[in-house]
């Protein structure tokens, strides 16, 4: 099968119709991405995007083709769909890392429920992608993967932490793939890989089997190549959980129907958007000028296509961001909870992993982390920042309600995706990195980024959208919008090597 011309840039609905019309079988999908990974991840541009391919995916890809030849019928929404997994969530036909040298060789006894919800829908999961140790960073150094590259300029990062995902969606090394989110972790790496990344109210989707770092913000969430794969996705992702009672959520949100069928016809057309430019960049540094250029253009482009755009200011934002981020306050406990849970994962704690140096030493997040309260509530802020975190919520939600908007919008982040060379001589610290993700992520608010198009130096833009908790359907049906008036997806040219 010719392998560039087939399955680059192809859509879970392109598959599907070639499953039913019989000129691509699951298996033949299945090699040309573990032949791409071979080609293009592990050779060539030598992206390091992948950490472990699963043994087994073409058993599962031939189990698949068998049945559909039986029956005639595509069992499942996401039948052979090939899909990337960051290394932060448990499989257990696959090693899991969580991009920790000190993981050793562990494969979980049971999938993660997302995994399982994955794999009852038809999907056939690929292979296991990089992620700084534990997702403790912005950037993709890891102490088992070390560095992942970004696949439109192999010199500059892809973003952390869900990094492999991002770099390998982006270069077609998979149909879709799925990250996670605490602070960011989806969106920004998305925003510089020119996907979609979708980051959910949490709740919606189980983080049972998934590790921790602010269990409160925590969730997986697709990212893909188009709104409406990531839609798809999502619709076998979310539901109720015994074993993580955060999962109430989703019942809260009183979510019907399909968020698949709910994108039909969607436009900006009267949809009324706060552009909070307090948060773009700075205009007299040249890369963020260059990132604000890209922002204006798409949000003119969403004018024209219907759009109203209202600019709005949150106050006191810059502090209420600082005071509420519970990283310092809270990982600790929530990281250590996890691994304590695992005896059969040879780590103790995160105090051993940081005493015995088994951790990447550009993670300056996992430095802070270890050094802050073993119980949260021995910061003596803790209940001032949980209340603050309410407050920060409410002031949003009601800036929203006063000025009718749907969804408030900015770039992801203030500059394009650093070097690597940014990233080894510590330009910035993961906690002063100038990343606008954490803004949804503490006000626990569901939020997209799509494609807004490139840089003068050909580097994606992320535009992201963010809306009032439980409103998935709405964001998912701007995103779509926004995707419709501004095409900014492109398959990145991959240079054959990397030196």
């Amino acid at each position: 099968m010719p392998i560039s011309e087939t399955i680059e840039e192809i859509t879970i609905d392109q598959v599907h119709a070639a499953y039913r019309a019989k000129t691509l079988t699951v298996r033949e999908l299945v090699q040309a991405y573990l032949d791409r990974i071979e080609s293009i991840d592990k050779q060539g541009a030598n992206l390091n995007a992948v950490i472990t391919v699963s043994a087994v995916a073409l058993d599962e890809a031939d189990r698949l083709d068998a049945e559909f030849a039986a029956s005639g019928e595509l069992t499942g929404a996401l039948f052979g769909v090939p899909i990337v997994v960051k290394d932060q969530i448990e499989t257990a036909d696959i090693a899991t890392s969580f991009g920790s040298i000190a993981s050793g060789d562990y494969v979980p006894a049971n999938d993660a429920t997302a995994i399982k919800r994955l794999r009852d829908a038809g999907a056939i999961i690929l292979a296991k992608t990089t992620l700084p140790d534990f997702a403790t960073s912005w950037f993709s150094t890891s102490s088992r993967s070390g560095l992942t590259k970004n696949p439109y300029d192999l010199s500059r990062d892809p973003g952390g932490s869900s990094s492999g995902t991002a770099s390998a969606v982006a270069a077609n090394l998979s149909l879709v793939g799925i990250g996670e989110d605490t602070g960011g972790s989806i969106r920004l790496p998305a925003s510089f890989c020119n996907l979609v990344g979708l980051r959910v109210t949490p709740g919606l989707i189980s983080r049972t089997g998934m590790s921790s770092l602010v269990t409160p913000q925590d969730t997986s969430g697709p990212m893909a190549r188009t709104v409406l794969d990531a839609a798809k996705l999502l619709d076998v992702l979310v539901g109720f959980d015994a074993q993580d009672p955060y999962t109430a959520a989703f019942t809260v949100s009183g979510h019907e129907g399909s968020y698949t069928d709910g994108l039909e016809g969607a436009t900006l057309a009267g949809v009324r958007l706060g552009v909070l430019r307090q948060v773009f960049g700075d205009a007299n540094d040249a890369e963020g000028a260059s990132v604000n250029r890209v922002i204006d253009a798409a949000l003119e482009q969403y004018a024209q296509a219907g759009a109203e755009l209202v600019d709005i200011a949150i106050d006191d934002l810059d502090h209420l961001v600082g005071f509420t981020s519970l990283y310092t306050t809270r990982s600790l406990a929530d990281m250590n909870a996890f691994v304590g849970a695992r005896p059969e994962l040879p780590i103790e704690s995160m105090q051993s992993i940081h005493a015995e140096g088994a951790y990447h030493p550009k993670l300056d997040l996992l430095d802070a982390i270890v050094a802050g309260p073993v119980d949260p509530k021995d910061d003596p802020e803790y209940l001032d920042r949980l209340l603050a975190q309410g407050a920060f919520q409410r002031s949003v939600i009601g800036a929203m309600a006063s000025n009718g908007l749907d969804a408030i919008v900015f770039p992801d982040v203030r500059l394009p995706a650093p070097t690597h060379a940014d990233v080894m001589s510590d330009r910035w610290t993961c906690l002063t990195y100038p990343t606008n993700t954490v803004i949804a992520s503490q006000l626990l608010m569901p939020a997209v980024t799509v494609p807004a198009g490139f840089t003068e130096n050909e580097l994606p833009v992320g535009i992201e959208f963010m809306t009032v908790p439980y409103s998935e359907a709405l964001l998912l049906k701007i995103a779509r919008g926004a995707e419709v008036a501004v095409s900014a997806r492109r398959s990145p040219t991959l240079i054959e090597a990397a030196e």
